[in-house]
């Protein structure tokens, strides 16, 4: 009667565990800012930044994914030097202040409507996580607006 007893504690357990949330290896199910947000996104323009370093039509893309990963890349839009060999130290220097790309995982915050992304590799130092708050615009457009700064990124959606 105890091994009985035990067996059906055992998927009692079992059973009511099932209902306690994910599996490991499984995630939630997207929420629907998510949703809108995953895809990759084309770079129209940044107003307010403050550096010159991009240029005034840099191009761009940004990605986010449904696990929850990301990654950014934008490139001054000024002619780039085609290079014979290694660059010299000063060449390095002016290709590295022309690109910013980073890649990680982001999370959303809908009540504040902002998104971050985590940073987990990156070619330029700075913070870990940026916070950026998001904006859906007509024309299947995604606005950024970093909370630190008077920049203004509009993405469009890439079909």
């Amino acid at each position: 009667m105890l091994r009985i007893g035990a067996v059906a504690l055992y998927l009692a357990v079992v059973f009511v565990g099932v209902g306690v949330g994910p599996v490991e290896g499984q995630r939630p199910a997207p929420s629907e800012t998510a949703k809108r947000l995953i895809g990759t996104w084309n770079l129209v323009s940044i107003e307010g930044l403050r550096s010159g370093n991009l240029g005034g039509r840099p191009t761009g893309l940004i990605y986010y994914d449904a696990t929850g990963h990301m990654a950014a890349q934008i490139m001054t839009d000024r002619p780039r030097p085609a290079y014979t060999g290694p660059p010299t130290p000063e060449q390095a220097k002016e290709t590295m202040q022309g690109y910013v790309a980073y890649f990680g995982t982001y999370t959303i915050d809908e009540a504040a409507k902002t998104v971050t992304h985590h940073r987990a590799g990156t070619l330029t130092p700075g913070p870990v996580d940026f916070v950026r708050k998001y904006e859906f615009a007509p024309g299947d457009r995604l606005i950024l607006t970093p909370v630190d700064s008077q920049a203004r990124l509009t993405w469009e959606r890439l079909k």
